[in-house]
């Protein structure tokens, strides 16, 4: 079940980059979080307010965005 709900995006808010429930985390500080080595865990005790669901939806989101098609003018 896709989880992408989960992801707001405001133009008020954090410059209108994609957020976590409007919560003014953007996907980006999970995702860096997750780069640097940080389990779901650690990111969860450290941030009380996201539940385990926002990180699934963070990765979901990435997961979408990297994936486009390749044209190739012939």
């Amino acid at each position: 079940m896709s989880e992408l709900h989960r992801i707001t995006v405001d133009p008020l808010q954090c410059g209108g980059r994609p957020c976590v429930r409007s919560l003014r985390i953007r996907v980006k500080d999970v995702l860096d979080l997750l780069a640097a080595g940080a389990s779901r865990e650690e990111i969860l005790e450290d941030y009380p307010m996201l539940e385990a669901a926002d990180v699934a939806a963070v990765l979901e989101f990435a997961a979408r965005q990297s994936d486009h098609p390749i044209l190739r003018v012939a």
